[in-house]
């Protein structure tokens, strides 16, 4: 499974979530995330159909859609849909 968080520099979510993530990511250390900007890659919006940032779309190994979060999200739900997720 691979996260895509998807968010931008003028998003004050995004400034909320960017501390929780860091710390799902160290406490799961084999978590695959990506940050992807919409400052430097606008064309996402259209590709992923992203309404609201932050955004956070989990794949599965064949890089299909799973789930998607947006907006505030709290670290425990995080964590829930990782582990819940991780072997798909």
């Amino acid at each position: 499974m691979k996260i895509l968080k998807i968010g931008a520099k003028w998003c004050p979510d995004c400034k909320i979530m960017g501390p929780r993530w860091k710390k799902i990511e160290k406490e799961y250390p084999w978590l695959e995330t990506e940050y992807i900007s919409l400052n430097k890659k606008p064309e996402i919006m259209n590709k992923y159909k992203i309404l609201a940032v932050p955004s956070f779309i989990f794949l599965n190994k064949q890089g299909k859609e799973i789930l998607r979060f947006s907006n505030l999200v709290e670290k425990e739900i995080l964590v829930k849909a990782i582990l819940k997720n991780k072997s798909r």
